[in-house]
């Protein structure tokens, strides 16, 4: 049993970064569906409103998350922590517009279903996300610091 355990740590070290945005991604993405349908079914939002107003409370959680325990972000100085939050926000929002265009193709233009839609449009985004936050947001500067 030690072993399997031994065996599945080590695992997990070794690819930790994408296992937790993987759990993180996951958590966020259980959020924004769970939101999308509380604004768009239960108070009866159109559904874009729903999916910005789901799309902006996501967002403040994928940042506490992606910083503290996928990044691990380095940034203490508040200059630091205002201009990765600020690159952070750009990046989501850049995702965010992909996000209502795909929407609005799939569920005015092609007739999908908007849940489906949602999922479909979720998947995109998730992965969009993980490449724009390793290259750009969250990026190694450890060598810059001292």
């Amino acid at each position: 049993m030690k072993k399997l355990w031994d065996f599945g740590w080590g695992m997990y070290k070794k690819h930790e970064e994408g296992i937790n945005y993987l759990i993180f991604g996951f958590l966020a993405f259980v959020l924004n569906y769970i939101l999308y349908f509380l604004f768009a079914d239960a108070m009866q939002m159109h559904y874009m409103a729903a999916t910005v107003l789901s799309w902006v409370l996501t967002v403040v959680f994928a940042y506490w998350t992606n910083r503290t325990f996928v990044f691990k972000s380095q940034n203490k100085d508040t200059g630091s922590v205002v201009k990765e939050f600020v690159s952070f926000i750009g990046a989501r929002i850049a995702t965010e517009v992909l996000e209502l265009v795909l929407m609005y193709v799939m569920v005015d233009m092609l007739s999908i279903n908007d849940k489906i839609s949602k999922l479909v449009c979720q998947v995109l985004v998730i992965l969009a996300n993980y490449v724009l936050s390793k290259i750009w947001i969250f990026k190694d500067n450890s060598s810059d610091v001292k």
